[in-house]
């Protein structure tokens, strides 16, 4: 019985926050547009898919994140590096090597917003 208690304790990372999962779906990418185009210029070779547990997939693969609070980090696979920050559950937001956000927002996609 204490085993169960002791997996369903949420385990944190170095004071960043309780790991945790993205909700599965779609990432369609965009960068802002302006009042001269469209509202989100796409970024297709930026799009992945969540699924299952810790694994995300692109079209070169797939591969494995940690989420840590609103911290994501592709840690294997074909955006193994890169890091997003979690603005909703629907939206992440590209960060730069040292942390800064970028422009690049990936947003879930559901059925009425493809």
């Amino acid at each position: 019985m204490s085993t169960l208690l002791v997996l369903a304790t949420p385990v944190s990372a170095q004071d960043e926050g309780p790991l945790l999962t993205i909700r599965r779906g779609d990432f369609m990418c965009e960068l802002p547009g302006t009042a001269m185009t469209a509202a989100g210029i796409r970024q297709p070779s930026e799009d992945f898919a969540i699924l299952q547990g810790s694994i995300y997939t692109t079209t070169a693969g797939r591969g494995s994140y940690l989420a840590s609070g609103d911290q994501i980090r592709m840690t294997s696979g074909p955006k193994a590096g890169q890091r997003y920050r979690r603005v909703s559950d629907a939206t992440l937001r590209k960060l730069t090597a040292d942390g800064r956000d970028t422009d690049l927002r990936c947003i879930r996609t559901v059925l009425n917003n493809r």
